[in-house]
């Protein structure tokens, strides 16, 4: 392993790997459950799209640890699955195969720019400020999502979102199945946040599986009771092995007459696909590595060029198996602040989606509740970069305040980047600051200006 990993050359031991491999698997195990539901309203095999993802999760992690020895894990990217079922195929009538040739032609295209460096480049002329706003955005990105994921934020006709309302629930009768789990979820951050406070080796992995126990000890004594019309299920699993279902539903099935017949009407479907895989895998790196120190004196990831060509051979054998965009996951922050440094953290949970195919009753059991406090705490963790922001040179804090504000208020790691590329290219050329820019952000900032003006 210290051959392979070069682990105490990076400050780690297999140890702490291990621990960081099952922590992020824990916090993104989610998708092999979302994902097959939400790509079945297309028509598509929920049980292929289980062992695609699963698949394809674990290729792509395998290639991200051997190819760039970093701790980063992939699977099928949330928002994109999203668009690939509710816009491409419900919206514009197209079918899953369109969608899945788009998300092939997507992936070779990003395996040649992964070859001709130009992602690299991309990720090496974004000034150090908006990296470190990056990974502050992300992280309260992602405490959004987990407050989401356990209910305690909701939606609210007057307000856009609220707090979760337990005296609601008690009158409207359903606080034994979704009152009772966002109690749960406000309890598992607190557990794991002292387990952080103490320092306690595993801390958000223990949070994850103490208010998993928590939920099924609930349930044992009556104060849970699952209700699946409203989407609570059992917290325990009801079988443990079973067979992985069959990927020929799915497999290959690709359409490539779509494109002979509506060319122009293909490359929007497929440069929508492109642009927002690129700027999330972009800004989950730049925020996760900027994290763990792991950038260079010049502000650069060593190895950025193996992550983004495992990005990219993933997201083309997903689209063979049968399954939208494979990119790299905000989660892999999890395993990160757990110690995780190297290629083992994504061998291990590479490892654990294999696993999953003939363990999927047990991993799908992992209630969103449970895991939710994980993302919240790991939040916490990505916002403390903040106070690396010089906030006495406006033109450097600004663009950086706009990229922490946008991605959680828009939903969208790649919108933040894009919003706050513009603004730092147009003040620091209005105040007489251009000689600061390179090239490459001028082309960047044209590019998202198009983008807004005509998609």
């Amino acid at each position: 392993m210290e051959k392979l990993f070069k682990l105490k050359e990076h400050g780690t031991d297999v140890k702490t790997e291990v621990i960081a491999g099952i922590t992020t698997f824990m916090t993104m195990a989610y998708i092999l459950a979302v994902n097959p539901n939400m790509l079945s309203v297309t028509g598509m095999d929920a049980g292929a799209v289980f062992t695609a993802t699963a698949l394809s999760s674990a290729i792509a992690s395998f290639i991200m640890a051997f190819a760039a020895n970093l701790p980063f894990v992939l699977s099928a990217g949330m928002g994109l699955n999203a668009y690939f079922a509710y816009t491409v195929c419900i919206g514009m009538g197209l079918t899953w195969e369109i969608a899945l040739t788009a998300v092939f032609v997507e992936g070779i295209i990003f395996i040649i720019l992964s070859l001709t460096n130009v992602r690299e480049a991309i990720f090496n002329a974004i000034p150090s400020t908006l990296k470190i706003a990056v990974s502050v955005g992300i992280g309260l990105f992602i405490c959004f999502i987990g407050l989401q994921n356990a209910h305690l934020v909701v939606l609210n006709e007057s307000t856009k979102v609220a707090v979760f309302s337990v005296s609601g629930s008690i009158k409207a009768g359903s606080f034994s199945s979704e009152g009772i789990t966002v109690l749960l979820a406000f309890i598992g951050i607190l557990i794991t946040a002292i387990l952080v406070i103490k320092q306690v080796k595993g801390n958000i992995l223990i949070g994850i599986i103490i208010t998993w126990l928590l939920g099924i000890l609930c349930q044992l004594l009556g104060i849970y009771v699952p209700n699946p019309d409203a989407g609570f299920y059992d917290l325990y699993p009801t079988a443990i092995f079973s067979m992985p279902a069959s990927v020929m539903p799915t497999f290959m099935k690709l359409d490539f007459g779509y494109i002979a017949s509506n060319f122009l009407n293909f490359i929007v479907i497929m440069f929508a696909f492109l642009f927002v895989d690129v700027f999330d895998t972009l800004g989950t790196l730049i925020g996760c590595a900027s994290k763990a120190d792991m950038l260079d004196k010049d502000g650069k990831l060593p190895g950025i060029k193996g992550a983004l060509f495992a990005d990219a051979i993933g997201t083309t054998v997903g689209a063979c198996l049968g399954t939208s965009t494979i990119t790299t996951f905000v989660e892999s922050s999890s395993g990160i602040a757990e110690g995780g440094r190297t290629g083992l953290t994504s061998v291990v949970s590479g490892g654990l989606f294999l696993i999953a195919l003939f363990l999927s009753p047990v991993f799908l059991a992992i209630p969103s509740y449970a895991t939710a406090p994980a993302l919240v705490i790991v939040g916490f963790l990505m916002m403390q970069q903040v106070t690396k922001i010089d906030f006495n040179d406006l033109t450097e804090a600004i663009p950086a305040y706009i990229a922490i504000f946008a991605m959680p208020f828009m939903y969208s790691i790649s919108e933040g980047i894009a919003l706050s590329i513009i603004s730092y290219v147009v003040i620091h050329v209005v105040v007489g600051k251009a000689k600061k820019i390179t090239p490459l952000m001028y082309i960047l900032a044209v590019l998202f200006i198009l983008k807004y003006a005509f998609i």
